[in-house]
């Protein structure tokens, strides 16, 4: 009995010394424009870290200029709305994904094709930078590519 007890408390020790959940992004891609000159969208997933954090933008060298913005529908009326940061709770994801929040990536390098990978760049307030490659897809790839 005394082996299996320690056995227990050695393991919930052993679990205890693994390192904090980082800050982190996955998932990430890009849905092309339906037509040339419109906008693109980025989506992924956000991993908070052990403290929370706030993304103040994701940038790609692709596009001329890239906002954050949320979908909501209001009255029936699905309308987007600028987001000038995301709060990143501790230990807690926030997807970016179609209907919800997401990145619009303007006057995309119109040689971007399906299958290619981008790069994007994910600002925190507190001055972390995390790079993460993105596949691109075509305007009517169904939803989880």
């Amino acid at each position: 009995m005394r082996i299996v007890f320690g056995l227990g408390v050695a393991a919930m020790a052993l679990a205890s010394c693994a390192p904090p959940k980082e800050l982190s992004v996955d998932g990430a891609w890009v849905r092309l424009g339906a037509v040339t000159g419109r906008p693109a969208a980025a989506y992924f997933t956000v991993h908070g870290g052990p403290t929370p954090a706030t993304l103040i933008s994701v940038t790609t060298d692709v596009a001329i200029k890239s906002e954050m913005h949320e979908t909501m529908d209001k009255g029936g009326m699905s309308t987007m709305t600028p987001l000038a940061k995301v709060e990143i709770p501790a230990n807690t994801d926030v997807a970016f994904a179609p209907g919800g929040r997401h990145v619009m990536l303007f006057d995309m390098n119109s040689g971007i094709k399906p299958a290619d990978r981008v790069t994007l760049t994910f600002a925190f307030a507190d001055g972390t930078r995390i790079i993460n490659n993105a596949t691109v897809v075509a305007a009517g790839t169904p939803v989880g590519k």
